[in-house]
């Protein structure tokens, strides 16, 4: 079995030595998003909820390219600040994520690298 790197301009480039994702056999493994637009642009100053959107979106998108769809997410890992964000984070999430209820853990954290205030991995199946 190889392993195929994923690339797409609909989520933000890695910024260090990494995939957006990697894919061994029919899995998806997503590299934690942080809240940046495909164009590069951090959104460290924008509210939580606008950032987790941003970090969601940055996932699907990836996970799109890979050949996977929402309902195909098996395991997402979110590293919020705050627990008292858990609650928001939550709604946003089922928001977004409608159906796909894939497993799940929440870790708080006291902060996320270069202000941000979340970062989400994921794993995912491709057909």
């Amino acid at each position: 079995m190889s392993i195929r790197t994923v690339s797409t301009d609909q989520a933000p480039r890695p910024g260090g030595h990494y995939s957006q994702a990697t894919v061994a056999g029919n899995l998806v493994f997503i590299s934690g998003q942080l809240p940046i637009r495909p164009d590069g642009c951090g959104l460290m100053r924008e509210d939580f909820e606008t950032q987790v959107e941003q970090a969601l979106a940055n996932v699907l998108a990836i996970l799109q390219a890979a050949g996977g769809e929402n309902a195909e997410l098996a395991r997402v890992t979110a590293y919020i600040v705050g627990a008292e964000n858990w609650g928001l984070f939550n709604e946003i999430y089922g928001r977004v994520l409608g159906d796909a209820k894939p497993a799940r853990t929440i870790v708080p954290v006291r902060e996320v690298h270069y202000g941000y205030k979340v970062e989400i991995e994921a794993i995912g199946l491709i057909p």
